[in-house]
């Protein structure tokens, strides 16, 4: 076994039992010079995020983050093996694991390694938010492994892909009464509910204040659809679930 846990547990999830898995949020430049971007399909989210922003940014959090992106960058068959081996460590069995608590999958190559990862250890249940809609509609969708489950999260390039009568999704509202006019459901109590609860997830915006002075009224999922729509331009609006 490694002699570092790759998954970790911050104060929140320790309480259900559920080990995280962690990159930098959104864009940045790592030690040795090379950018990346682990949400390729951030839009309007990326200046509200909470993982860039608070503890997320401490030297030393966005360090470990940065390592784990390495890894991924340059062997990623070898944190493949290091991580299958480390999810069948005891300790792991029946346990929920959340992929990504900031980041998202960023390649296809890298969403295939955890589909493998995610088949070969059954004992664990495996869920994710995710931006990356068109890889998931192609790659997961067809045949998802029983014990993965994902939500996808609004405020990206691709929400127009998202449907949002049947797909399980996830929008940040400012507050809880405009939360329950659109119709979704808070998961404030329990992470899980954004695989176990109602299909429409509803996420507390953070309390940050100048993320929430940012965000203003509206939920992500509005702000997108503004953004689009402003690109469109007149005559050529989208509006998901309207006639």
């Amino acid at each position: 076994m490694p002699r570092e846990w790759l998954l970790r547990q911050n104060s929140e999830l320790r309480r259900e039992d559920i080990y995280n898995w962690s990159l930098p949020a959104w864009a940045g430049r790592l030690p040795d010079g090379r950018t990346y971007n682990t949400c390729p399909s951030a839009s309007s989210c990326a200046k509200l995020c909470y993982a860039r922003s608070g503890t997320y940014r401490f030297s030393g959090v966005l360090a470990a983050h940065e390592r784990n992106l390495t890894m991924i960058l340059d062997d990623l068959r070898g944190w493949e093996w290091r991580m299958e081996s480390e999810l069948n460590h005891p300790r792991y069995r029946g346990c929920h694991v959340r992929i990504h608590d900031s980041g998202d999958f960023l390649s296809r190559e890298y969403l295939d390694a955890w589909l493998r990862i995610i088949r070969v250890v059954p004992a664990a249940t495996f869920y994710a938010y995710t931006k990356e809609v068109a890889l998931f509609k192609e790659l997961v969708e067809p045949d998802p492994p029983v014990n993965f489950h994902w939500c996808y999260s609004l405020g990206g390039k691709q929400d127009h892909l998202v449907d949002r009568e049947h797909d399980r999704h996830a929008d940040v509202f400012t507050d809880e009464e405009a939360m329950k006019a659109a119709g979704y459901t808070s998961q404030e109590e329990s992470d899980l509910l954004a695989i176990y609860g109602p299909p429409k997830v509803g996420i507390p915006a953070n309390n940050i204040r100048h993320l929430r002075k940012r965000q203003g009224l509206a939920s992500f999922g509005e702000l997108q659809e503004q953004r689009d729509n402003r690109r469109r331009g007149p005559g050529k609006q989208y509006h998901p679930g309207r006639p």
